[in-house]
């Protein structure tokens, strides 16, 4: 199975592939927190959606702030 959109469309916002990786898993992240939180169910898998948000241009690796942060228990 191929990466659709491709993965050099993907590298002319983002061209680190490891930055890539954390981009799109932190935005994934947020989407499908956001969507549990508003108890609707998702269309798409969330890393699917924040795949294509790179891709349109609105996610770059200056856009997301990829600090790990500590979950509080």
């Amino acid at each position: 199975m191929m990466l659709y959109p491709a993965m050099s469309e993907l590298n002319a916002h983002i061209p680190n592939r490891y930055m890539l990786v954390n981009v799109v898993a932190r935005r994934a992240r947020q989407i499908a927190e956001a969507y549990e939180e508003a108890g609707e169910p998702l269309q798409e898998k969330p890393v699917t959606l924040a795949i294509h948000e790179v891709a349109d241009g609105a996610l770059d690796a200056g856009s997301m702030d990829l600090t790990i942060e500590e979950e509080e228990e």
